[in-house]
């Protein structure tokens, strides 16, 4: 009944008021509008207050009340500016008088709203918008050392108040958050622990309370308001304003700079206080905000400062002197450094550990950071730390020396930075002899050369070598471990591989140890040529203790492997190094990869480069004489790869032709064929060869005939003219050869594709392919379709072989009659050229010894 009279009676007295200040309506608009909201508000809490209106929908329109209510209140023209338009001197009573109504309406609203219901008293939890609140501590910290003690006293009022009001709200957000509640009554809050340590009496006894309370007590959005309200106090003109600003800002952020957000912008705002004003105070103490921040929020800090336009002026390198001041963040700054050099300059790219995008389009951090280190370096607490990064920083200076380089980011008057910052490293490290001797070697002054600079790498390595230096150890880890986990770049692998071979050359004998050549021979097959090259260039060098190495088989198989690579210098490189260490490897290995490396060789032979083609038909020579004494396994050998030496003689490069001659005589020495004579240059016809080969088959080899056929038929497609010209002419000789061991099908396929040739627009093309058409026709009409007749003539084909005579007369431009075979004559019906020592008749086959059988009885 009483509170019902109390409302009645303050009503009443709205009422009075509001009748007395009503001719204030055209002289004090603002207050007057912002009153009469106020009171409308107030009623509509009223009314909510004594309706039915379901609970929680009632709070959430009181809520909303409320919010208009506060903006109205704290948004009122300032009370100093009102009185300037005042009407008469009468008005200024009038004006103060109404200014404290609107505070003192706006008061007794809150305390209608949880005067029913308590647990209405959530308002003031962080669900509220009241941003204000971090920007109203700062100035009531401020105004707690004013010079009026009145004002003091209320400063300090003031800051209890809002202190439990942060507290209610901390405690509030720490209760609720992830909750929901199902019903009303559920929203209480529970009664906040005590808030005697804001009262007045015990903050007026320390100052520093205030700072350590409102660091503690608010929430980090609303301390991150109160930092940078005092943070713009700074620049005030009032020098006693700004002091005090220091003080509490520096008090503040000793114990809770990792509440502060937006570090970044802190920082960013800082920077461009400090290049606009030269205040001491502002200097020092926005200094000190820097080396506060960055023991909290080291990353953030050091990737701002680098995120400036390179060289870097005076004001930054201060700040990244206040960065880098405390010995406890100099392993977090050197950290993020190094996260900033693995990045590449004019490269975009997100770097994991933090999302950060570069605001500079040209993405010069690494730069900075390279001249970062140029000056953090000589510090005494960075030469105490630098031991524990230095193979970290070694290798990012060396990447970074590369970019640089490369991108040509160097001019005359544009430091070179990331070189200037190695040479730093190792005199902080205790190298200064190392830096001395490269300095001898015009190592230095020569990194700027993009066609240096992997020289430049191996002479840093080597160099580093010859001195011994003590971080070996701890270098040698580190570059095993970059290269099992694989570089960011195809590029860093080159500077990975060159630095790592050349301290294992000078630590270690060769072999490497088993841990290190895993990794060359990983490193053969790598999509970047250069890894390949390099790898496969250390393997070659190992040649000499090729049969100590474990795993050699594995080894020779990754450069097999090699053979396969798009790119044409590794596949070189390859050839080269696999036949440095045949040369060296024991035989026993040697026989068991025979095939597998003769296998290999065979797709090089048609390669589209004539260096491979050469280089694999070369190799392939050698290697049927390294194996000569296996002769058991000789004749599948050869014959794998006898069609592409055969129609390779036609080559338009001299040096295929070459080297189709040399493994040509090879064969025909180990397999105890007839001489070919035609292979010689000054007797040489491709036909001939190709009779000579076919008759040396007809002895003992019939049974790789159908496969000879499979394979040259593939070479009837190619778009190389002189092969599709070779490939008819040796197709004749072999159906000729080996017709009674072709079955109905496949000689119908044999018709079919030179069908396709016949119609070239080579005319001596399709001279050739029709008369292997005649051939293949002819003996299509010999072929019987029953298989019982077909298995007797195999066999009486087997036992009576007849030796083949000229079919084409393709290219016999030369005089023959001299040569050592003893040609007699050319026909000129186009039939076989018939030497003395092929001579037509029936030989029969138990007459002639096998290659084998010459071979065993020479021994």
């Amino acid at each position: 009944m009483s509170s019902r009279i109390t409302k009645a009676v303050s009503n009443l007295h709205i009422l009075q008021s509001s009748v007395k200040w009503h001719h204030m309506e055209h002289s004090a608009t603002s207050l007057w509008d912002t009153y009469s909201g106020l009171i409308s508000n107030q009623a509509m809490i009223l009314a909510l207050n004594s309706s039915f209106v379901d609970p929680v929908l009632q709070f959430e329109t009181q809520l909303k009340i409320i919010n208009s209510s506060f903006k109205m209140a704290f948004a009122v023209t300032n009370l100093d500016e009102v009185r300037e338009i005042r009407m008469n001197e009468d008005d200024e009573d009038d004006i103060e008088s109404l200014y404290r109504t609107i505070l003192n309406l706006f008061e007794d609203t809150l305390l209608i709203l949880v005067s029913k219901d308590v647990y209405k008293l959530q308002i003031l939890k962080a669900s509220v918008n009241a941003p204000c609140l971090g920007v109203l501590a700062a100035e009531l910290s401020l105004l707690c050392s004013h010079s009026d003690p009145s004002i003091t006293q209320q400063a300090f009022v003031g800051m209890y108040h809002l202190l439990c009001i942060a507290k209610c709200q901390s405690e509030g957000t720490a209760k609720s958050k992830n909750k929901k509640y199902d019903k009303p009554e559920n929203h209480c809050i529970q009664p906040s622990s005590s808030g005697t340590e804001f009262l007045p009496k015990n903050l007026q006894k320390d100052k520093s309370k205030i700072a350590q309370s409102v660091g503690k007590t608010l929430l980090p959005p609303l301390l991150t308001d109160f930092v940078w309200s005092l943070l713009m106090k700074l620049s005030v003109p009032d020098q006693t304003i700004a002091s005090e600003a220091a003080t509490i800002l520096t008090l503040t952020l000793e114990c809770n700079a990792h509440k502060v957000t937006m570090v970044s912008k802190i920082v960013d705002t800082i920077y461009k206080q400090l290049c606009g004003d030269d205040s001491p105070i502002l200097r020092e103490a926005m200094l000190r905000v820097i080396t506060l921040l960055t023991r909290t929020s080291p990353k953030k800090v050091i990737f701002q400062l680098m995120d400036y336009p390179v060289p870097a002026d005076d004001i930054l390198i201060l700040m990244w002197y206040a960065a880098g001041a405390e010995s406890s963040v100099v392993p977090h700054v050197l950290k993020t450094i190094l996260l900033i050099l693995k990045g590449k300059p004019r490269e975009m790219e997100k770097i994991t550990e933090r999302k950060h995008f570069s605001l500079n389009a040209t993405n010069m951090m690494p730069v900075a950071a390279s001249q970062a280190l140029c000056t953090l370096l000589p510090l005494g607490p960075y030469k105490k730390a630098v031991a524990q990064f230095f193979p970290q920083l070694l290798m990012a200076l060396m990447l970074q020396l590369f970019y640089s380089s490369n991108l040509r980011l160097m001019t005359e008057d544009r430091p070179f930075y990331a070189r200037d910052a190695l040479r730093v490293l190792l005199n902080c490290s205790g190298l200064q002899e190392v830096d001395t001797a490269l300095n001898r070697k015009n190592c230095w002054n020569q990194f700027s050369q993009v066609l240096f600079h992997h020289h430049g790498v191996y002479l840093v390595a080597k160099t580093l070598s010859e001195y011994k230096f003590p971080q070996f150890p701890e270098t040698l880890h580190y570059l095993y471990k970059l290269a099992v986990e694989g570089p960011r770049r195809s590029e860093d692998s080159v500077i990975t591989i060159t630095f790592l071979t050349e301290l294992l050359n000078n630590f270690f004998k060769d072999p490497f140890p088993e841990k290190f050549l895993v990794l060359f021979r990983n490193w053969v097959n790598d999509p970047d040529p250069a890894v390949c090259k390099l790898s496969l260039q250390k393997i070659a060098s190992m040649a000499p203790v090729i049969n100590e190495i474990e795993n050699v088989c594995s080894l020779l198989t990754s450069i097999l492997d090699a053979f396969l690579s798009k790119d044409t210098t590794v596949i070189i490189r390859a050839l080269i190094t696999l036949r440095k260490l045949l040369d060296r490897l024991d035989k026993v290995t040697y026989s068991s990869l025979f095939t597998r490396i003769a296998s290999s060789y065979c797709p090089l032979m048609d390669h589209a480069n004539g260096g491979i083609r050469s280089m694999a038909i070369h190799h392939f020579g050698q290697l049927l004489m390294d194996m000569s004494q296996y002769t058991w396994m000789l004749n599948d050998v050869v014959n794998a790869g006898l069609v592409p030496l055969i129609l390779f003689l036609e080559d338009t490069e001299e040096r295929v032709v070459k080297a189709c001659k040399y493994t040509l005589e090879i064969c025909a020495s180990e397999l105890k064929w007839s001489t070919l004579y035609f292979l010689k240059d000054e007797y040489y016809n491709f036909e001939l060869v190709v009779l000579n080969i076919c008759n040396n088959f007809l002895i003992s080899h019939q049974k790789y005939i159908t496969d000879l056929i499979s394979e040259t038929l593939g070479f009837l497609e190619s778009s190389r003219r002189y092969l599709k010209r070779g490939s008819v002419i040796l197709l004749g000789y072999l159906a000729k050869l080996g017709g009674h061991l072709l079955l109905r099908d496949e000689i119908d396929v044999m018709i079919e594709a030179i069908d396709r040739v016949i119609r070239d627009e080579d005319p001596v093309i399709r001279e050739l392919a029709e008369i292997t058409n005649k051939i293949f026709l002819e003996i299509a009409h010999k072929l019987t379709t029953s298989t019982i007749k077909q298995s007797f003539q195999r066999l009486f084909n087997f036992i009576y072989l007849k030796k083949l005579k000229l079919l084409y007369n393709y290219n016999l431009t030369k005089n023959l009659t001299g040569s050592p075979m003893g040609i007699k004559e050319i026909r000129s019906d186009k039939e076989a050229i018939i030497s003395d020592h092929y001579e037509d008749g029936l030989v029969k086959n138990e007459g002639f010894p096998s290659a084998l059988e010459h071979s065993s009885e020479e021994k």
